[in-house]
């Protein structure tokens, strides 16, 4: 069981005896294990490297079990940054090999992965080598209709360890009803999230180094296939795309979500109307209809997000306009993101 971390079966054998006894002198070590007592010693000194016991300066010399749970996971932390530096390695390494077969092998510059098991692996392997940031497209189809979208382990994770999480969804998700719900778990969870109209396709980008564009069609039940794009000019391209794209899209902040401003929401934070008059505050209902609005969702595709009926949705647009100022939908958005509500 501990060959991982360095013990041959004979150290661990020896290390069992010590944890059992907690402190033994050689003979005692060379009786449990039917060792010759150059060995004992031999591995009793391994043990003393390893951090695994300590020795007493009485006489005779009495050799300490460290307690396990202690040493065994220090020991398992230098492993595990050993591994980590191995991982680097690596990736250096694919870097310089992918540089010098850049334009000698073109063809593996795009890979197709294909197979359910296989593509699900690569993807969450991209994320979890990812060390600056995360971006994506998301749009549908999904392969589960019913949960179009919920933060996995793996983004979580990759939030809490700081890598950055940017995911520009499609106006169409506007349609499916719980989406709201879902992207506020991530957002809450420190991903940035923007709509736009009429994205492409799926894709995920790792760092500059990766993207993964998923091969599933409108009928498709489940993911089957993806391409792998390496470092080449078809990344830098989907990369400058998706930055296109992000400066033209609008920002999701949803109320009570991770850096929105406090019981007053967005509007208390901004302050003044321009008109020298203060902006009374935002309800959560009139931020989140705000930034659906801005988005450019209809009536219904509104009504299904917030659970309300369209009456109810076209109530609250009236009032909205109404305290604006303005005339239409359009001139609604742009108003409340001129005093800095969305």
């Amino acid at each position: 069981m501990l060959e991982s971390i360095g013990l041959s079966p004979q150290d661990e054998e020896v290390y069992h005896s010590l944890v059992r006894r907690t402190q033994a002198t050689v003979a005692e070590i060379v009786a449990d294990c039917h060792l010759p007592a150059a060995a004992a010693r031999r591995i009793l000194q391994t043990l003393l490297d390893l951090g695994l016991a300590t020795r007493s300066t009485g006489r005779p010399t009495r050799y300490v079990a460290v307690s396990p749970d202690s040493s065994l996971e220090a020991l398992l932390r230098e492993r595990e940054r050993e591994l980590d530096g191995v991982r680097a390695h690596i990736r250096a390494l694919m870097d310089v090999y992918r540089a010098n077969t850049r334009f000698a092998h073109p063809g593996e510059l795009v890979e197709v992965v294909s197979g359910r098991d296989e593509v699900n692996q690569r993807w969450v392997q991209m994320q979890r080598d990812t060390r600056g940031q995360m971006r994506g497209f998301d749009r549908p189809p999904y392969a589960a209709p019913a949960q179009p979208r919920e933060p996995n382990s793996v983004e979580l994770d990759l939030l809490r360890r700081g890598v950055r999480y940017r995911v520009i969804y499609d106006t169409s998700v506007l349609e499916m009803s719980g989406w709201l719900e879902d992207v506020t778990i991530g957002i809450q969870h420190g991903e940035q999230a923007r709509i736009h109209a009429g994205l492409p396709m799926k894709l995920g980008i790792s760092d500059d180094r990766l993207a993964i564009i998923p091969l599933l069609r409108a009928g498709d039940a489940v993911l089957t296939a993806s391409y792998l794009i390496h470092p080449s000019p078809l990344l830098d391209a989907l990369i400058a795309l998706f930055e296109a794209l992000w400066d033209r899209s609008v920002p999701v902040r949803l109320h009570g979500a991770g850096g929105a401003a406090g019981p007053g929401g967005l509007a208390q934070a901004a302050g003044s109307n321009g008109a020298g008059e203060p902006d009374r505050d935002l309800s959560p209902d009139e931020e989140r209809l705000l930034t659906l609005l801005a988005a450019g969702a209809t009536d219904g595709s509104a009504a299904r997000a917030l659970g309300w009926s369209e009456r109810t949705v076209q109530r609250h647009i009236t009032k909205l306009m109404h305290r604006l100022g303005v005339r239409t939908r359009f001139q609604a958005a742009m108003e409340a993101t001129r005093r800095g509500w969305i």
